[in-house]
């Protein structure tokens, strides 16, 4: 009501006197001047802009070419964007970083390059897409413009698994996801975080993941999805952490895996390292612990509860063996359980597998090893790129996991690296890939530099059979 108050008293002062109308449209619409808004500073006018919406700026924009200017400045849609659902870093990160798609392009981070009117008009478009992020252990699923996943299942389709035709198995994955979700896959474009698998560089490995990627396209189109982006779920971890450049620690449910990712693409001639044990054996040596110390439960989901709930890791395990570590949860249906040492050693086997009988690196010697390979391979003139890690997957959520890391880091790297190394705990908990997903789905240039239509892969499909 002020608002209108101000606009009209402005606009009658504007329109009074004896002017004709041919002389007050001239006036109005002289390039150089705002009318009698020409006497309020700048920054009221941007507050003014910011209370009467995106819409009615831009309308407002078309009046003469003085207001089309002021609308235009970057910092009211900077605002407008700011008031959207996703966080403004988030959408800084993804417009300068991600909007033309792969392979990144590097260039100046300057915002003046970017019209963020033109983008907020090109977002307020963008299609919603699905987002499925399947991993290993469990699937997470749901609509690119809502803040969460909106569903998450055990997954019941191991990737990789040559036994039974892997087409069928995918078929009957990504049909489950629809129906559950209840939309028509004709309907919206599929965001697909792509598992990481087949570690090395070898020939037959890279032939191995193409047939991997062809048949989870072949299965999407042949159910009419409009276009699909299929993107390394640790990438999309990476990018959660508004990086394009980095080391990122994987927890998955059978294995975990450090990758090294230059611009936005995994260096497999840098080497990835494997440790041959993952969430799944957490749980089990946390198993083991409780039956040694006569604690009682019923299924293997009590146990996952509380290694999810009250186990960390902790900062000096010898240190902590002394402390009182006791502590107690409820588990529905089951009553109360009572941890105490488990809590912390449960999460100590990431850095010494020999307490759990594994013969296998720890963490942060794997991590160690992977930094040394990409500052030998002088891969780019940035000797900084391999010195942020990343971590990912639900196990990785441990609280103590990243600052142990780091000391342990510290206590391996020769000073020449260990200057400026960060680790970062996973961006978005257990939904970090998910949400690296959404950056993606909500560019102002999506779906088009990022995904592959039917037609193109029918295309590319034909062209690979010819050679």
């Amino acid at each position: 009501m002020i608002l209108r108050k101000v606009w009209g008293s402005v606009w009658n002062r504007s329109s009074s006197g004896n002017d004709s109308a041919g002389q007050r449209a001239v006036r109005v619409s002289a390039p150089s001047s705002l009318g009698a808004f020409d006497q309020l500073p700048m920054d009221i006018l941007i507050q003014i802009l910011r209370l009467i919406g995106p819409r009615d700026a831009v309308k407002l924009s078309l009046s003469c070419r003085a207001w089309n200017s002021l609308v235009s400045d970057n910092r009211l849609w900077i605002f407008y964007l700011q008031c959207s659902q996703e966080p403004w870093d988030s959408i800084f990160f993804a417009e300068m970083n991600l909007r033309l798609g792969f392979p990144l392009r590097m260039y100046s981070t300057h915002t003046g390059e970017l019209s963020f009117m033109r983008i907020y008009g090109q977002r307020a478009q963008v299609p919603g897409s699905i987002i499925i992020d399947g991993g290993s252990g469990y699937c997470k699923y749901g609509w690119s413009k809502y803040a969460c996943p909106s569903g998450r299942s055990a997954t019941f389709l191991e990737f990789g698994n040559v036994e039974s035709p892997i087409y069928s198995r995918l078929q009957q994955f990504f049909a489950t996801i629809f129906t559950r979700m209840q939309v028509k896959p004709s309907m919206q474009p599929v965001v697909l975080t792509f598992p990481v698998c087949h570690f090395d560089d070898t020939e037959s490995a890279k032939a191995s993941r193409r047939q991997l990627k062809s048949a989870i396209l072949s299965v999407l189109f042949d159910m009419n999805v409009p276009a699909v982006c299929a993107v390394n779920q640790a990438i999309l971890a990476l990018y959660s952490a508004r990086r394009t450049s980095g080391i990122v620690v994987n927890i998955g449910f059978h294995v975990t895996t450090i990758l090294p990712i230059l611009h936005g693409k995994v260096m497999r001639q840098v080497g990835i390292e494997v440790i041959g044990f993952g969430a799944l054996k957490l749980t089990s040596f946390l198993k083991e612990k409780m039956q040694e110390n006569n604690i009682p439960f019923q299924s293997l989901y009590t146990v996952r509860t509380l290694k999810e709930n009250i186990c960390y890791v902790a900062a000096d395990y010898k240190a902590e063996l002394s402390r009182d570590t006791q502590a107690s949860m409820e588990v529905a249906g089951e009553g109360w359980f009572t941890l105490s040492k488990e809590r912390f050693q449960t999460g100590e086997i990431l850095f010494q597998p020999r307490l759990a009988g594994m013969r296998a690196m720890g963490l942060h010697q794997a991590v160690a090893l992977c930094m040394d390979h990409c500052e030998a391979a002088e891969l780019t003139g940035d000797d900084s790129w391999f010195k942020t890690v990343v971590l990912a997957g639900g196990s990785a959520c441990l609280p103590g996991i990243a600052e142990r890391l780091h000391k342990e880091l510290h206590g391996l790297l020769p000073t020449s690296t260990v200057n400026g190394v960060r680790v970062i705990p996973p961006p978005y908990g257990v939904d970090t890939a998910w949400h690296g997903a959404k950056l993606i789905s909500n560019l102002s240039t999506f779906p088009g530099p990022w995904c592959m239509t039917k037609k193109q892969f029918r295309r590319k499909s034909r062209l690979n059979l010819m050679w």
